[in-house]
């Protein structure tokens, strides 16, 4: 079989046994090396990826910021689910209204309320406005005004005075303001007890008495005098009575003293004890009601006396 020649006009062709040899050569060549294009680069010549270093702690700082804020918002939820009750059909524990009012429509556990300027706190009508403390006081203030209730007493404290208004009718019952309104105690209160009253009179109905009592002393002062008139003025007290007065003290009408009541002097062998070095005086009176008093300077003294306001001269 001749084989075609190279020639000046063009490629010579080979024929199929060339052309396989020529493939089987390439492939072996192609298998046997491994390494074809391979260029060996250090690990530290290669671009790095992601956030390393400072960028790496300030990712995780804001990761965890993000996980506490995510946790305080679920507790806050769980909060107001549980307590508000807050759920797809509204809150069923308070209602909110156009006009300002909040009602609760449930019990409700609160410490301090601070409400807003001119606030009212009310009940529904024909429903009692239960408010109960744990163990301690309700107290109501604003400013000065202090209202305390507790088990055994309710306290009322103002430095600008008390009174008690019907809001419907506008009618007061009991006010302080003794301008403008008579002190009365309302209905049923026969008992008024306060640590000092500033009043221009006190009087009680004709068919009761008037009793005024001290725990320790009562004094009654007057800018203008003091006034005391009643069919029968009684003064009972467990230590001394003082009387005091710029010009006189005027007792008009029937004054008994009963001597019951009064101290004994002691007494040694039946005679009543003088003592020089003390300063006494007795009580006398002239035929027409005068009262005068004389300094005891001896025993069994008289009312004998040069300055006698019962003679002619005076």
């Amino acid at each position: 079989m001749a084989s075609e020649q190279e020639s000046s006009n063009g490629p010579v062709k080979r024929s199929m046994r060339e052309k396989a040899i020529e493939r089987r050569a390439a492939s072996k060549e192609h298998n046997s090396n491994f390494k074809a294009g391979y260029v060996p680069i250090e690990e530290e010549r290669l671009h790095k990826t992601g956030l390393r270093g400072r960028k790496g702690t300030l990712a995780v700082c804001v990761i965890v910021l993000l996980f506490l804020l995510a946790l305080i918002n679920l507790i806050i939820t769980l909060v107001i689910w549980t307590v508000l009750r807050i759920g797809p059909s509204g809150c069923d524990s308070m209602e909110f209204h156009h006009s300002g009012l909040l009602r609760f429509k449930q019990m409700a556990d609160m410490g301090v309320v601070h409400p807003l300027h001119k606030s009212t706190v009310g009940g529904r009508k024909n429903e009692d406005l239960v408010i109960t403390g744990n163990n301690n006081p309700v107290v109501f203030q604003q400013g000065s005004t202090r209202l305390s209730v507790d088990k055994e007493k309710t306290s009322i404290t103002s430095d600008l005075g008390v009174s008690f208004t019907d809001p419907r009718t506008q009618s007061t019952f009991f006010s302080t303001d003794f301008e403008n309104h008579e002190f009365h105690l309302p209905k049923g209160v026969k008992v008024l007890n306060v640590r000092k009253a500033s009043t221009e009179r006190i009087t009680s109905s004709a068919s009761s008495d008037l009793t005024i009592k001290g725990d320790s002393k009562a004094v009654i002062r007057g800018n203008e005098g003091v006034f005391i008139m009643g069919k029968t003025v009684e003064f009972r007290m467990g230590g001394d009575i003082e009387l005091k007065a710029e010009n006189s003290i005027v007792l008009n009408g029937w004054v008994m003293v009963s001597p019951s009541r009064m101290p004994n002097s002691s007494a040694v062998g039946g005679e009543l004890f003088f003592d020089e070095s003390l300063e006494r005086y007795k009580l006398c009176m002239c035929a027409d009601g005068t009262l005068f008093r004389v300094q005891v300077k001896y025993q069994n003294m008289g009312c004998q006396t040069s300055d006698n306001p019962c003679s002619s001269t005076h």
